[in-house]
């Protein structure tokens, strides 16, 4: 029979520790192997045996979660969920901690604490399954290569894209678990001159704005956070936000997004499926659908219907994926035309849009 995943909750709230131990506990493939109240206390009994996921605070006395973490990812890297406050102090500790190694991220209120743990169980259970999958390399043991922003004299000659601003081409992107540095190392290579983005990374209610604004200070081209009717715009890159369906529209020549409430589709809201289903009826053709790094199979079905409407279609190759689940079932059915690494996602995306335009 297979070993249960081993949960450590690190966490100075003593009803965050009751009650995540409690439905961790009710689970048949989890067990709770220790709490403990700060990352000292961790580390003392981390030494007599060792989590398979640690579900950490950031907030907390004598060390912090941040520091804790970024510890442990140069020691012994393991994987980590993030249980933060939704507060914009916590949402900033949170991406910071993401883009340190934590692969996954739940939310917890400052009042109704208790009842907040108890309704959103499901969510805190599939954040530690998806963590148990993750692979978690050894800060500074696989040092990332310079992110250089490509640029149009990176690619063939051709049309330039800042005259040719085509709003017909889109490039529609999903991701899930280890997604925000998947998103991060894409986004932050591409130029400004890219046509309009649009994106679901599976992320909780309230971070999706604090994400979209991090990587628009990072990147070349404008990051935010998708509202109800926004205009699809050559280098703008729509993000989802947690909590509410993205769909991409007709508007005119070219396209607008619709942000949308409604049921949990493969378990998630905002879920990739009903993104690229949107897009395989209104762009066809006229778009490039990415699939990366996640667990699940989220995805996989929406991009097949890209694919048949005559989408190109990319996959984040395992080699590369933190979690190898919604490329892996994307690929199995037969939705994806390339599978490339991550380093290589962001040229592909700009040949595309150097031979979209040259062909039209």
């Amino acid at each position: 029979m297979k070993r249960p995943i081993r949960v450590m909750i690190v966490d100075d709230s003593a009803i965050v520790r009751q009650v995540a131990s409690k439905v961790i506990a009710a689970e048949p493939d989890m067990e709770v192997l220790a709490t403990a109240v700060d990352p000292l206390f961790a580390i003392e009994k981390m030494r007599r045996a060792w989590p398979d996921v640690i579900v950490l605070d950031i907030e907390m006395p004598r060390m912090d979660g941040l520091t804790f973490l970024r510890k442990l990812m140069a020691e012994r890297p393991t994987p980590v969920v993030i249980c933060s406050t939704l507060v914009e102090k916590g949402a900033k500790s949170s991406f910071e901690a993401l883009a340190a190694g934590a692969v996954g991220l739940v939310t917890k209120p400052k009042v109704g604490l208790k009842q907040y743990l108890q309704d959103e169980s499901d969510s805190l259970v599939a954040a530690v399954r998806a963590a148990a999958r993750a692979r978690v390399p050894r800060a500074g043991s696989v040092a990332p290569a310079p992110r250089p922003k490509l640029t149009l004299e990176d690619l063939p000659r051709g049309p330039s894209l800042v005259r040719n601003a085509d709003r017909t081409r889109v490039v529609a992107m999903g991701t899930s678990t280890g997604g925000t540095q998947a998103l991060e190392a894409v986004l932050t290579a591409l130029p400004a001159e890219v046509p309009g983005i649009v994106v679901v990374q599976h992320m909780p209610s309230g971070f999706t704005d604090m994400f979209a604004r991090r990587l628009d200070g990072l990147c070349a081209l404008r990051v935010r956070e998708a509202r109800h009717g926004d205009r699809v715009e050559p280098g703008l890159a729509l993000i989802a936000p947690g909590g509410r369906h993205l769909q991409l529209a007709r508007d005119g020549g070219g396209y607008h997004v619709g942000v949308v409430d409604g049921p949990l589709i493969n378990r998630h809201k905002p879920s990739v499926d009903v993104l690229f289903r949107s897009v395989a009826r209104v762009a066809g053709g006229n778009a490039l659908g990415i699939i990366m790094t996640g667990m699940g199979d989220d995805g996989a079905l929406g991009l097949k219907e890209m694919l048949d409407a005559g989408a190109a279609t990319l996959a984040e190759a395992e080699e590369t994926c933190v979690v190898f689940g919604m490329p892996k079932e994307a690929i199995q059915r037969g939705a994806v035309q390339t599978v490339l690494p991550l380093q290589e996602i962001p040229a592909a995306l700009l040949a595309w849009s150097r031979h979209a335009l040259s062909a039209g």
